[in-house]
């Protein structure tokens, strides 16, 4: 980004993720005084970004507060983006919530948009004039969306294929007698037709006592913590849930030379009672 100052971006979450990471880790080595001009730009910033999704106009105090944020915090971060970044665009997975609006708060908008390969390959995306974080935007336009009964999405118009090659069965079950495309995906539309996703119809997990638990949004949140590089939700048929994570051992690693822990290699490290403790503090 820094070689071709790009104007235009796409990418999976994945990358806003790290790059979230990174801020927050260099913010967590600067001075105190540094960190409480990040933290207050960013109040500034996150107040601006209401304002914009809103679609309402911020008072004259704020846009000034917000200029001084722009000057002292957000223009370096932008640097390092290229500085002449307009707007990200996300998809390929979900993207948390969080994310989109930390950057979102900085002047680094993403937008995040879903759709699958049978779709060719858009439903619904977020715009400038009309986003809202946490969701996956409106449908696009001649596209039809709606939710099933058991919350599965369902979508219909041009853009749904014909059917899979040279397999009828797979296509009379993917596409019923009325067009109705089943994606595969639960969710729901809002009054305001924003349509979110809670997760893949196979990926909810069902406990030995019937609960139903969508596992994307506690996995999306556990991804923004800097120690965590990866998190997959187990329980289905058993009696609780679990979180099995992999450390981003870099910062792990950091966190435990400033504990003065002795370690010799990375499963040593992961094993010791007190990186147990911790990563059972980040969960809780």
């Amino acid at each position: 980004m820094a070689e071709v100052h790009p104007t235009l971006m796409s990418s999976v979450p994945r990358l806003y993720e790290k790059m979230y990471a990174r801020v927050l880790e260099k913010v967590a080595k600067d001075p105190p005084l540094r960190q409480k001009i990040f933290h207050w730009a960013l109040g500034v910033g996150r107040q601006m970004f209401a304002h914009r999704v809103a679609r309402t106009t911020p008072g004259l105090m704020l846009k000034l507060k917000h200029a001084v944020a722009e000057k002292l915090v957000f223009s370096k971060i932008k640097e390092r983006t290229g500085g002449r970044l307009k707007l990200f665009v996300s998809g390929g997975a979900p993207l948390a919530k969080e994310i989109a609006e930390f950057f979102g708060a900085v002047g680094l908008l993403i937008l995040e948009g879903y759709g699958l390969t049978e779709t060719s390959p858009i439903i619904s995306v977020n715009t400038p004039g009309a986003m809202r974080p946490g969701s996956v935007g409106k449908p696009v336009t001649r596209v039809e969306v709606k939710i099933a009964e058991d919350g599965e999405i369902l979508t219909r118009g041009p853009h749904v294929m014909r059917g899979y090659f040279g397999k009828p069965e797979a296509t009379a079950e993917a596409i019923d007698a009325d067009g109705w495309f089943h994606t595969g995906d639960v969710g729901m539309l809002d009054a305001q037709g924003f349509l979110t996703i809670t997760d893949r119809k196979k990926d909810i997990i069902v406990t030995s006592g019937g609960k139903n638990i969508a596992p994307q949004p506690i996995e999306n949140l556990l991804k923004t913590n800097p120690i965590i590089a990866e998190v997959v939700m187990i329980g289905n048929k058993r009696h609780f849930p679990a979180a099995l994570l992999v450390p981003n051992f870099e910062n792990l690693e950091r966190w435990a030379k400033q504990k003065g822990l002795a370690f010799e290699n990375r499963e040593e490290l992961a094993s010791k009672a007190e990186v147990v403790a911790f990563y059972e503090g980040v969960v809780r």
